[in-house]
């Protein structure tokens, strides 16, 4: 049986993939799934027969709909979807597609426009967070033309401005969930940390790699993959996530001394099992958190370098990655470096697709959710 759904397929940041209504989409959470995996063509490593992109960056579902929080105008929840498996992981939050979701609110009704800036206050099911998303209006209409430039991104576009709030512990509950900020695992010094998202922090160095490998080069480093994975498992234990196998939390950091004076920190980011080619918005807020925390790897290799002294907390951060840099503002509660009130960078973003998708499908339950009350994740 063939179903239909109304979708726009938007570029957020670094990141590719429908967006959809939840009232659109089934009700029970098993029934979303089976669509999620239908209509992206999961179960093919090309994703022949959806629209994934055969990369984890390309293989993301943003479901959109009016919030019922008193601080949110919509609620935002992200779906990473397995491409080779037919898996759908609920857990992660997605920055970059986040960098569309104020566009797309505006452009479904679901948030009236100003003249100028329109700000869109969103709320991640994910994490349970909140979001405040820039979005540039003028005649209130969405503008997606303009001079800014990210990396990993061709060309220029209009800045969206995103500030993600009270990052800490989105997951777990805790800055450091362990309660330390290094310890050992299977020999190697890390650092297990929860900030917009969990996160494993490695030196490059303690895998014999000096940190500006290309994604490539790591992704064929099968023996590195594997004892990676290994700790990374062991670490979401200890982190109280249980079981990662099948989850892509925590997500592991490769980190060195950054190439350039113009960056405080080199990172290679794994999305768990790749390596991203450029860096998750979720991650860059980790690090940029981790840099002020005294005694995480981070923060080691940063002072090491230069980039910061015994006991400062940075207010702003350059990280290099594959593709370029991603700067960040980091604001501070006080003086505390465990207390993080915000962190805001600026994204792009931009229409590519408007229409009606369809795929294939055989589950009973196709009843459209009349509001976003199931809450997965």
């Amino acid at each position: 049986m063939i179903h239909s759904i109304p979708c726009i397929i938007m570029r957020g940041g670094t990141s590719k993939g429908p967006f959809l209504r939840m009232s659109d989409l089934p009700e029970s959470t098993e029934a979303r799934t089976e669509t999620l995996l239908n209509l992206m063509g999961a179960g093919h490593a090309l994703q022949i027969d959806g629209i994934g992109g055969s990369d984890p960056l390309t293989s993301k579902v943003a479901i959109v709909e009016r919030s019922d929080h008193p601080d949110a105008d919509v609620d935002y929840l992200f779906a990473q979807v397995d491409g080779p498996g037919r898996r759908v992981d609920f857990n992660p939050n997605c920055g970059n597609m986040l960098s569309a979701v104020g566009p797309y609110a505006i452009e479904t009704g679901l948030v009236e426009p100003q003249d100028g800036i329109t700000v869109v206050r969103v709320c991640n099911l994910n994490t349970q967070r909140l979001i405040e998303c820039h979005v540039p209006t003028p005649g209130r209409q969405v503008d997606y033309e303009g001079d800014t430039r990210i990396s990993g991104v061709p060309g220029s576009a209009a800045g969206i401005q995103l500030s993600f709030l009270d990052v800490v512990g989105t997951k777990t509950g805790a800055l450091l969930p362990t309660g330390q900020a290094r310890e050992i695992i299977d020999g190697i010094e890390v650092t297990c940390l929860d900030a917009a998202t969990p996160t494993l922090l490695i030196a490059a160095e303690a895998f014999g790699l000096t940190g500006d490998e290309t994604p490539a080069e790591l992704d064929a480093n099968g023996p590195m993959l594997a004892r990676l994975e290994a700790i990374r498992r062991e670490a979401g234990r200890r982190m109280g996530l249980g079981d990662v196998s099948h989850c892509v939390l925590p997500k592991p950091v490769l980190l060195s001394a950054p190439g350039t004076t113009e960056a405080t920190l080199r990172a290679r980011y794994f999305v768990p099992h790749r390596c991203h080619k450029a860096l998750a918005v979720t991650g860059a807020i980790a690090l940029a958190t981790a840099i002020s925390v005294p005694g995480t790897v981070a923060n080691r290799i940063a002072t090491a370098a230069g980039r910061l002294t015994d006991g400062e907390s940075l207010a702003h951060v350059r990280l290099e990655h594959p593709s370029g840099y991603i700067d960040l503002d980091v604001e501070h509660r006080g003086q505390d470096p465990h207390d993080v009130a915000r962190v805001s960078l600026v994204r792009t973003a931009r229409k590519i697709m408007a229409g009606t998708l369809y795929y294939p499908g055989t589950t009973p339950d196709h009843r459209p959710a009349a509001a976003m009350t199931a809450r997965t994740g």
